[in-house]
């Protein structure tokens, strides 16, 4: 499928989906419509659907373009808040109240699109920044997720600049690789030291990891379908049409486009890694890429050397895939037909005394055809999410099973949800679900910063649409348009009443509430007006 513009692709999408948002009911997932709203700008906000025998919990989430994590109670009550400095996002809660979460560094330099942020902080629950750490420069920058170890420290996503000159080197294809050159993708472990610094105690970097059977002279050339351990480097963004710096300049003007784009840098994210997990009674980590429709582990009981290698480490094969899944295509062992994944987010391990413990669940997409990561908003009713979990085939020994010439399975999920319409459940970017201790799974439609519980026979048993949006604004003073994902919610989390960080905490609603954001009248309705 012909790839376009980004961002020209990105224009149109919304446009379209801010003219045929319609009235519909969140909560009705049988009432199907001409009009597909995504972002969800005239539905109903806050609690929208409770029922009883509910487990005793709250939902944790920051609200986009706010400095705030909101603690909210099944009545749909905020009844804690955390403030960080900048715009939060992705919290994670640990035992002693505090939160760790992302935080969008307002000045990082040269990274555009592809989900940069650049500091991660520990907010304390009383509010007090416990730890400030930076993580942006010219060449490298935390972006998407991260994972909290057992032990405190950090896994994080980093991206990391890569010369078109070296991309060649490693066997990219020209016609494939920017001027700029791509932003390759690295894993790095954080040592919190002190108040702001963190020291990198592992790392694993997608760079050595690579295959490509397009030019023989480079030292990694070879057959991807015989080494599905490692990763077709001629997969991925291909670059885009090209683009003149005043159209840019314009598209910079509408908000269209983030003060880090270029003209030589449209395309640097080749693989956009979106979410990692990680498992300490495996010692691993699960990655996911939705430009490539596939979910990836490594070993993590390596040191950093055996990481950049073929061998060593827990399970003796270094830093490679130790296994794959969702589009054996990339590895030559599966065609389109065989494709179980469509630009997918939040991959992780169901944990221990849940459910299906140690089985994977991904939020999955499912357009029809080929998946064009650039259409990812189209309002074609055929489109629509999923959420799926599998079980790894795992051996005794611990070994995931490949059969000779074969692909990794399984075959298909051994449960999933979608809405009874596969209409009124569509987030194509963000968004995430986990399993409860109940046995249902939480899920985040995050375009709509819809959160709802479904139980295994999939009925949604409670519902909640985000009703905030903060007022953080640009460097320069200008307020951030709240078009076109007002609501949006990268990460929401289900928070059981017994956690830890719960325990001796006087959890009220808070008098007054947060303000809910109103959306503001479109053109259309001012006219009236």
């Amino acid at each position: 499928m012909k790839k376009i513009l980004l961002y020209f692709s990105t224009i149109m999408m919304m446009v379209l989906l801010f003219n045929c948002g319609d009235n519909q009911p969140s909560s009705d997932e049988t009432a199907v419509k001409k009009g597909r709203d995504i972002f969800g700008h005239s539905y109903p906000r806050g609690l929208t659907k409770t029922t009883e025998g509910l487990s005793p919990g709250y939902v944790m989430f920051a609200p986009t373009n706010s400095p705030y994590t909101y603690l909210v109670n099944r009545k749909g009550e905020v009844v804690h808040e955390w403030k960080g400095t900048y715009g939060a996002f992705n919290p994670y809660l640990m035992d002693d109240g505090s939160l760790v979460l992302g935080e969008d560094d307002p000045d990082y330099p040269v990274f555009g699109f592809g989900g940069p942020y650049g500091r991660i902080q520990k907010i304390s629950w009383d509010g007090k920044i416990l730890w400030d750490f930076e993580y942006a420069n010219e060449e490298e920058i935390i972006h998407h997720d991260f994972a909290v170890m057992p032990n405190g420290n950090i896994l994080a996503i980093v991206y990391e600049t890569t010369s078109y000159d070296e991309a060649i080197a490693h066997g990219r294809k020209p016609e494939m690789t920017p001027p700029h050159g791509p932003w390759l993708e690295k894993i790095v472990e954080l040592e919190p030291q002190g108040p702001r610094g963190a020291k990198i105690v592992w790392e694993w970097r997608l760079e050595d990891h690579l295959i490509q059977d397009f030019a023989e002279s480079k030292a990694n050339y070879g057959n991807p379908s015989e080494h599905p351990e490692l990763l077709d480097f001629n997969l991925g963004m291909p670059i885009p049409p090209p683009i003149s710096q005043d159209s840019l300049d314009v598209m910079k003007a509408m908000g269209m486009a983030e003060r880090n784009q270029t003209t030589d840098n449209m395309g640097s994210d080749i693989f956009h890694f979106n979410a990692i997990n990680y498992n300490p009674e495996l010692d691993q980590s699960v990655f996911s890429s939705p430009i490539l429709s596939e979910i990836f582990i490594i070993d993590h009981g390596t040191s950093t050397e055996e990481a950049a290698a073929h061998k060593g480490g827990k399970y003796g094969k270094g830093g490679d895939f130790l296994y794959r899944w969702g589009n054996p295509e990339n590895y030559q062992r599966g065609d389109s037909t065989n494709r179980q994944l469509f630009g997918q987010h939040d991959v992780r391990w169901i944990e221990p005394g849940k459910p299906g413990a140690g089985n994977l669940t991904v939020f999955n997409n499912h357009p029809p055809g080929d998946f064009d990561f650039f259409k990812m908003g189209v309002t074609d009713s055929l489109n629509y999410s999923m959420v799926t979990e599998i079980v790894p085939p795992l051996d005794e020994n611990g070994q995931y099973v490949l059969n000779a010439d074969a692909s990794f399975g399984p075959e298909k999920p051994t449960w999933f949800y979608k809405a009874p319409d596969t209409f009124s459940f569509y987030s194509p970017f963000i968004s995430g679900a986990h399993r409860m201790h109940n046995g249902n799974t939480f899920i985040n439609e995050g375009a709509r910063g819809r959160f709802f519980e479904v139980t295994p026979d999939n009925e949604v048993v409670w519902e909640y649409l985000n009703p905030y949006r903060g007022e953080i604004r640009k460097p320069n003073g200008e307020p951030n348009s709240p078009m076109f994902m007002p609501f949006s919610e990268f990460r929401a989390t289900f928070v059981p009443a017994d956690h830890p960080a719960l325990q001796g905490k006087e959890l009220k609603p808070l008098d007054p509430q947060p303000e809910p954001f109103v959306m503001p009248p479109s053109p259309k309705e001012e006219k009236k007006v």
